[in-house]
């Protein structure tokens, strides 16, 4: 199903849209792991675009857990529109303990930094904050997720996780290999800012996060092993 087929189905601007960084992810994720038969879990799933995109690839079972509840709604009628089954939790990424271990797990969290400061006007349809504000430094859930995500793998499962470079990139990836999984990044793409960072770009400026002018971003996709 198509980001555009998925957009059908979102519920007005309850639910995050599916934007490059789902697309960075998928495509990378399926470059480099094969999910045909396996049981894949998505977690911050939004829309459902990348555990239907699993499901699609041949993969055994895909969990999706998300905490909007308007997200999960479209998740559901996103897989059922798609013709695939995906079984779709609502609550937190950490419920994924309850059904695993997984041979994959995908994610696409909340990553972008919330800066103090003028008020912003963001679009209603970039979709609710939650989707997108991921705390100060943009790892409130980075960290955590990163700090315990080996504990869902299965042996030699591998996890794919897409953010941005301004929040943390190598912070990522220590705390990842810190838990025993061999993480790197594999893929990066530069794309133009989307509405969140259009509306922060002054601010990242001011926190000399960002060079003067510049409106391009850089998407990062990390993959860590588990032996």
């Amino acid at each position: 199903m198509t980001s555009a087929g998925i957009a059908e189905h979102l519920g007005g601007g309850n639910v995050y849209r599916p934007q490059e960084d789902s697309r960075v992810l998928i495509e990378t994720a399926l470059r480099h792991h094969d999910p045909r038969g396996q049981r894949v879990a998505d977690l911050c799933a939004g829309s459902g675009v990348v555990g239907i995109a699993a499901a699609e690839a041949g993969a055994h079972s895909v969990r999706a857990f998300e905490i909007c509840p308007s997200a999960v709604q479209a998740a559901k009628a996103n897989a059922a529109v798609s013709g695939v089954e995906l079984h779709v939790h609502h609550g937190p990424w950490t419920r994924a303990a309850e059904f695993g271990p997984y041979d994959l797990v995908l994610s696409n969290p909340p990553y972008v930094p919330v800066l103090d400061g003028a008020e912003e006007t963001i679009p209603a349809w970039a979709g609710p904050a939650l989707a997108y504000n991921g705390g100060v430094d943009g790892r409130e859930v980075l960290d955590p997720l990163c700090g315990s995500v080996v504990e869902f793998l299965a042996p030699r499962g591998e996890f794919f996780l897409v953010q941005s470079e301004f929040s943390g990139v190598d912070r990522s990836v220590d705390l990842l290999t810190e838990t025993g999984l061999c993480a790197k990044v594999v893929s990066t793409r530069r794309i133009p800012f989307g509405p969140v960072l259009s509306a922060r770009a002054e601010k990242l400026e001011r926190a000399g996060l960002l060079e003067p002018g510049r409106r391009v971003e850089e998407l990062v996709v990390i993959r860590a092993a588990r032996p």
